[in-house]
């Protein structure tokens, strides 16, 4: 099971990638586990030396009436210090910015984020990424026939 930001894909060029922890609370992963949750409009910002999703959205769980949080926190992500630095540096060029992927557990169960260095596309990249689309989708339709 997982949650995947699949307008990334068409509005961002991916870089490089990273899996990163996450710091929830209780409820905010029982919410998780019931698919109650939307990155698309998410991203990532280095405050203080640390990294932190912005604009995640992860619904409150209903049978829990007295430890809910705010949906759309800001969420620590939990990354190694050679990693934070790499990433420091690297958005001091013009253009970058880092986008969560995709939300999953890990195989002990502990909720992780894949984040990715982007750099945004142009109008006439994603043009090109439609017009590719629309001629795969042409020629397995007439490949199935």
């Amino acid at each position: 099971m997982s949650i995947l930001n699949r307008k990334a894909r068409f509005q961002y060029h991916f870089l490089e990638n990273y899996i990163a922890g996450i710091q929830l609370f209780g409820p905010e992963v029982k919410s998780i586990r019931q698919n109650k949750v939307n990155i698309t409009e998410s991203y990532c910002q280095i405050k203080n030396g640390e990294l932190y999703s912005i604009n995640m959205y992860i619904a409150e769980y209903q049978n829990n009436k007295f430890l809910n949080s705010k949906n759309r926190r800001e969420r620590k992500l939990l990354l190694t210090k050679k990693e934070l630095i790499k990433i420091e540096k690297k958005l001091k060029i013009p253009g970058l910015t880092i986008i969560p992927i995709k939300l999953f557990f890990s195989k002990k169960g502990y909720v992780k984020v894949k984040i990715c260095l982007a750099k945004g596309k142009t109008i006439y990249d994603k043009r090109e990424y439609i017009r590719k689309r629309d001629f795969r989708r042409e020629d397995k339709r007439e490949n199935n026939i």
